[in-house]
């Protein structure tokens, strides 16, 4: 077997320009932007973009002074052409990184191939257990004691991409979606903030489905 080639450190000149894509709340857009005011993130959040113009999260970013951009059905009915836009607005904006964080669309394989490790997402489960929507519920209708969040690559399928960290949390026998998705939450943005200044140092390779970083056992 080849040996894996680490990626170049740092993956882009920093600060790197970080672009967040939500679709409601943007909390977790509100713990990317606080991790890179505090120097925790060697970045910047320069654009917010929503599939959903009444979200909150570009509210939010707004009041922060952040550039927002919403791209929707209304304005862009066939996918295809919301794609091209929201393709043309994260190049305009010279985005480094893109960050889903809530973001209820599918990104087509055509558009993950145009940004190719450079789109990263956080998922309210461990992976691969619990894919797709509604993941806290999953974890609890299924009797499960552990889950957690995980912070992955975006390919091509669902929820597949290669993992970059992954945080456990305890589900209570008492617990709903709603108490179980309360105390992920705190857990799910630090392990964000924490990826993506990982990601953003460099040095890291693939191996199969995870990301090995500097000072992690190497594959054979």
């Amino acid at each position: 077997m080849s040996t894996p080639v680490p990626s170049p450190r740092p993956l882009f000149p920093l600060p790197a320009r970080l672009a967040v894509l939500l679709s409601g709340r943007g909390s977790n857009f509100e713990a990317l932007a606080d991790g890179c005011a505090k120097g925790e993130i060697p970045g910047n959040v320069c654009l917010v973009i929503s599939d959903n113009p009444a979200a909150e999260g570009l509210r939010k970013a707004e009041r922060r002074g952040i550039p927002t951009k919403v791209v929707d059905k209304a304005g862009w009915p066939n996918r295809a052409d919301r794609e091209t836009a929201l393709h043309t607005f994260l190049e305009e904006a010279r985005i480094d990184l893109v960050c889903l964080a809530g973001y209820m669309r599918v990104l087509s394989p055509a558009f993950v191939a145009r940004w190719p490790l450079r789109i990263l997402n956080v998922h309210p489960s461990l992976l691969p257990a619990f894919p797709g929507l509604n993941a806290q519920a999953q974890a609890v209708a299924y009797g499960v004691r552990v889950s957690g969040a995980t912070v992955h690559f975006v390919d091509e399928g669902t929820d597949t991409g290669p993992i970059v960290a992954q945080t456990a949390v305890s589900v209570q026998p008492t617990d709903d979606e709603d108490s179980l998705a309360a105390r992920l939450l705190p857990a799910e943005h630090a392990l964000y903030v924490a990826s993506v200044r990982r990601v953003l140092e460099g040095g890291w390779w693939i191996s199969g489905r995870s990301v090995t970083f500097p000072g992690s056992l190497a594959p054979a």
